[in-house]
């Protein structure tokens, strides 16, 4: 398979700036690697790319300027690194992105470690399986990961382990952002492990849908947040020792904490806003690094990707909704502003690079 000496690549030249796409020369592997061709397979949007060039999240990105993003990755294996076995040229595959020049995905080829790929579920199309990966593995770090103050989660033990999916029965869980693609997964997850009832927020449209990811109670998400610890008080007198908050703006933090009961853990996806007047010893804020490139969470992500293709094939877990946008690299400015301004719904925007002229 030929593979050309150069790729196009999208960059953000500076915080807050305009992105630009440039030609860089193409990646050279080490041993272990695998060199992905992100082709009319797919590379998928995320609120952290927005966030990553706006916000105070800027700081993963280590102040490298110009910088590449895309954390879903999904195409064909066209080399091997010594010592790749476990998958051939031609594979279809896909992978989570990163903030490195080998690994983000908005680019036309990446190059990544073997034991963090896995094959694009036979059921599913490369846009579906572009929904994947940095949305399960932030979902998956805030249950799995031991709990600490910073890249981590709640310690819940993995439903895959000892086939016990029931573990948890009987224990509340509440879930910000239902209808977020990490929210999805979250309420997926909560089921396989047994919790019960699975409280989430979410507009009223999504509520079937909600539902048959295994949500027991759908709150609108326009309920006025002062009026949550009150509305869930009703669904359920256990106490709740496990938020899950896939939003994480300030307000949202801070009513999580107010509904976690004591010596419970509110796991969050931005940095701690929660008011520190009203923490209290034992009520635990974990901030979760959604990543396997993240060295605590990469034995995590191991062994997920192990398993991850054959939980889609078998059902075990569903995709979220898609929608590809044309236009490839080009295209991604405005469909991130989409994504920013919080007009896709229930469903990730995905782009084809290889369109990219």
């Amino acid at each position: 398979m030929s593979i050309p000496a150069e790729q196009k690549a999208l960059f953000l030249l500076q915080h807050a700036g305009p992105y630009e796409i440039r030609s860089v020369p193409n990646h050279t592997l080490e041993a272990g690697e695998v060199l992905v061709r992100v082709e009319v397979e797919a590379a998928g949007l995320n609120p952290t790319d927005w966030k990553t060039r706006f916000t105070e999240l800027s700081m993963a990105l280590g102040g490298n300027y110009p910088a590449r993003q895309g954390q879903d990755v999904v195409g064909t294996i066209v080399q091997l690194g010594e010592g790749v076995t476990a998958f051939a040229v031609g594979d279809k595959v896909f992978h989570q992105g990163s903030y490195s020049n080998k690994l983000a995905g908005f680019q036309q080829y990446t190059a990544v470690s073997a034991d963090l790929v896995a094959l694009v579920p036979k059921n599913l199309s490369a846009d579906q399986t572009a929904s994947i990966p940095l949305a399960l593995m932030t979902a998956a770090a805030g249950f799995y990961q031991p709990t600490r103050s910073l890249g981590s989660g709640a310690g819940v033990i993995p439903f895959w382990q000892d086939n016990d999916r029931g573990k948890y029965a009987g224990r509340p869980i509440f879930i910000f952002g239902g209808s977020s693609s990490v929210g999805q997964y979250a309420i997926q997850l909560a089921q396989l492990g047994g919790f019960s009832p699975i409280i989430t927020t979410g507009s009223v449209k999504y509520t079937d849908l909600l539902k048959s990811l295994g949500a027991t109670h759908i709150i609108d998400r326009t309920l006025p947040l002062s009026q949550l610890p009150a509305e869930v008080q009703k669904i359920t007198s256990t106490p709740i020792t496990f938020v899950y908050d896939a939003i994480s703006d300030v307000e949202t933090q801070n009513t999580g904490y107010d509904i976690l009961a004591p010596s419970g853990v509110l796991a969050i996806v931005l940095l701690d806003g929660v008011d520190k007047a009203k923490k209290t010893a034992g009520k635990e804020v974990t901030v979760v690094f959604g990543t396997p490139h993240y060295d605590d969470a990469r034995a995590l992500g191991v062994d997920m990707y192990k398993r991850i293709t054959g939980w889609f094939e078998s059902g075990v877990l569903k995709p979220t909704e898609v929608e590809y946008v044309p236009g490839g690299l080009k295209a991604i400015p405005d469909a991130q502003e989409r994504v920013r301004t919080g007009t896709v719904g229930a469903r990730k925007l995905i782009v084809h690079p290889q369109e990219t002229v």
